[in-house]
């Protein structure tokens, strides 16, 4: 698979701070620079028929419909798409109107993830997104209405603004919109962020972690109800509906990450990133140069990700698998690692997996990271 990092923003979110120029020129640059990109990079994937194609990063519908497809155009020169490869881009929902839809209903595009976050506005001022409630609910129904039923949203949990009941219009109003994937993530604050700032000053409260975890476990008990399969710790999905991109990554295969900050994995001990500094990504990729770091994970280091990735899944971590890949050393560790914790039920084997019971999935990481090798 290929995600394309697109390192254009305009907005600077409250826990992020992603921001990048977005002028004509500098988009031309980038935009010649990452098709270079690919063909640097064409021949790094085993794989030349692809499953998935994603556009993510920055605010890739700050792209015009013409010129996301040429940048499809220019894999399209190098690999294959498989019949049913998922293509999906990322969108706020104040990017998504009606010309802007028009002309994406009439490219490659089948996937559509949008930065809802939520569609109360004291959420949405807090996280400082430059949408509002009735965009947030408009943008959906405007994607439907042009054909893009594959439809995946955004939604934050557990913000100092919200409660309990208003978590639960949010995710009423969801499912009367006939979204089929939800991801939602637990609001978090980060280091030098606005919503660092407000809290530190007394404006808002920090985040509660006993609510958080109460609505995570509504959110999935009522997202089951209503048909949703739970699949991996933030994300629900209407059967057959799973996001096939992420899922790639849960399941270790091999990826290919396009523009500045893009991430690549060549499925098994090797990973890669490009340089942040977009001036500078530009300059390398017209020498010629590729843009990227890239670091040799070692046995603890593939351990530790296995761990960490697989048992926020409905799969698990194949026991199998990891029998096979991994020194009698680091399998010593693991066996007595998860002993106390199969005993207390924190951990579970089923079908030679070994997983996390859904009931302890708001405690995933912490249980995965007692299982590292440090």
């Amino acid at each position: 698979m290929i995600y394309i990092h697109i390192p254009f923003c305009k907005q600077k979110c409250s826990y992020c701070n992603f921001h990048f120029s977005t002028s004509l020129n500098f988009k031309d640059e980038m935009l010649a620079a990452m098709k270079k990109e690919i063909f640097l990079r064409k021949d790094e994937l085993q794989n030349k028929n692809l499953q998935s194609l994603y556009f993510g990063g920055g605010t890739p519908s700050i792209l015009s419909p013409d010129e996301i497809k040429s940048l499809i155009d220019e894999v399209l020169k190098y690999f294959s798409f498989n019949n049913d490869i998922e293509i999906t881009l990322e969108a706020n929902p104040d990017d998504l109107d009606k010309n802007f839809l028009k002309g994406l209903s009439n490219s490659p595009i089948n996937r559509l993830s949008i930065g809802t976050q939520s569609f109360f506005e004291e959420d949405l001022k807090l996280m400082n997104r430059a949408h509002t409630a009735s965009e947030a609910e408009g943008s959906i129904k405007r994607a439907q209405d042009f054909g893009f039923e594959n439809l995946s949203i955004d939604l934050i949990y557990g913000s100092p603004t919200s409660n309990l009941e208003i978590w639960k219009e949010n995710l009423n109003k969801t499912i009367a919109l006939e979204v089929p994937h939800i991801s939602s993530y637990a609001l978090t604050v980060e280091p030098k962020t606005a919503l660092e700032n407000w809290i530190s000053k007394g404006k808002i409260i920090s985040p509660k972690e006993d609510e958080q975890n109460k609505e995570f476990y509504y959110l999935s008990d009522f997202l089951k109800d209503k048909g949703f399969e739970h699949y991996e710790v933030s994300n629900f999905a209407k059967p057959d509906l799973y996001s096939k991109h992420n899922s790639a990554y849960w399941k270790y295969n091999e990826y290919l990450g396009i523009g500045p900050s893009a991430h690549s994995y060549n499925g098994f001990d090797v990973r890669s990133w490009n340089i942040a500094h977009n001036q500078q990504y530009i300059k390398k990729i017209n020498l010629g140069l590729l843009a990227k770091e890239e670091e040799l994970l070692s046995q603890e280091d593939q351990f530790n990700e296995m761990v960490m990735i697989g048992l926020r899944t409905v799969w698990g971590v194949d026991l199998d698998n990891l029998n096979n890949k991994f020194s009698e050393k680091i399998l010593d560790h693991f066996r007595h690692e998860i002993k106390s914790k199969t005993e207390t039920g924190h951990l579970i084997i089923e079908n030679d997996h070994l997983k996390i019971p859904e009931k302890h999935w708001f405690m995933a990481d912490g249980i995965a990271s007692d299982l590292f090798i440090v």
